[in-house]
């Protein structure tokens, strides 16, 4: 076998491997939007179809029904507004505090940094049904409304690994940059948000995106929090109550259309800061 032959059969197999990785993690999403097109008879259907088809005549059909029940349905519009707010402060709360964090643990010098850092890398070991009862009983011994309880309780999850993640690209900046500011006559607070905190610009994108993606979509304590205060529950939580427009219906395509939906401000989001979300996943691989 020639040199030739050989890279092009490595080209085909890499091709063929990529072709089926892709295959693999878009047919979820391919499904729930074609899910989201059909009716309920076409969702009956066996065997199922790749394409919205009418029953009775085979012949593709694409419906909005399920589009128009999840637009008319008054709770998904105000869960996603509880969503909003409640990822949005999670995340800018999660940057705000893991910045300062992070530029503590990694710039400066003090007693116990070491252990504190891995204290803080441990909280996110734990799994959330384990700290579930024990929070809710605090938040509803200290009455705290459920958006700002939903808020409080996704910080245990974001705000560790945003300061773990940031600790590390606090560590790359050369220290340098702080003797300079300092023989300039900077203080410790103007050189952290002046001149280092504006490098970690690709740091503070991937962890906040990863930190709103985070708080988006999760479910096991918005449902808890908001058993009482119904008025609050975010849009996973509204999703899964989903009852259907008739009686002891599944609605299947209503919460495919309502994922659709709400996956497309992640989409939006991703798209917008794809560039600094490569560079801060790919700082620190390459040294000089």
């Amino acid at each position: 076998m020639t040199k030739e032959t050989r890279h092009i059969i490595n080209r085909i197999m890499f091709y063929a491997v990529m072709a089926l990785v892709s295959i693999y993690l878009l047919f979820p999403f391919y499904w729930a939007i074609n899910s989201s097109f059909k009716t309920e008879n076409q969702l009956q259907m066996t065997p199922a179809t790749f394409v919205p088809r009418d029953p009775a005549t085979d012949d593709v059909a694409f419906s909005w029904r399920n589009y128009q029940g999840v637009f008319q349905n008054e709770d998904f519009g105000r869960g996603l507004i509880n969503s909003t707010i409640v990822a949005l402060s999670t995340t800018a709360l999660s940057l705000v505090v893991g910045s300062f964090a992070a530029f503590a643990l990694g710039k400066l010098r003090f007693r116990g940094k070491t252990p504190s850092l891995y204290l803080i890398l441990s909280m996110t070991m734990f799994p959330q049904v384990a700290v579930l009862t024990g929070l809710y009983a605090v938040i509803r011994e200290l009455q705290i409304p459920a958006i700002p309880s939903m808020i409080l309780s996704y910080m245990i999850f974001t705000l560790p690994f945003t300061t773990w993640v940031m600790t590390s690209f606090f560590k790359g900046l050369p220290d340098e940059l702080m003797q300079s500011a300092q023989v300039d006559g900077a203080t410790p607070f103007q050189t952290f948000y002046k001149i280092l905190l504006p490098l970690t610009l690709p740091a503070l994108v991937t962890t906040g995106l990863l930190a709103f993606i985070n708080a988006w979509n999760e479910y096991l304590f918005a449902l808890t929090f908001t058993t009482i205060e119904s008025s609050a529950r975010t849009v996973p939580v509204v999703m899964a109550l989903f009852t259907g427009q008739i009686s002891r219906q599944e609605p299947f395509g209503e919460i495919m259309a309502a994922a659709i939906l709400i996956t497309i401000p992640l989409l939006i989001l991703v798209l917008i800061f794809q560039q600094k979300i490569v560079e801060g996943l790919t700082a620190g691989a390459v040294k000089g």
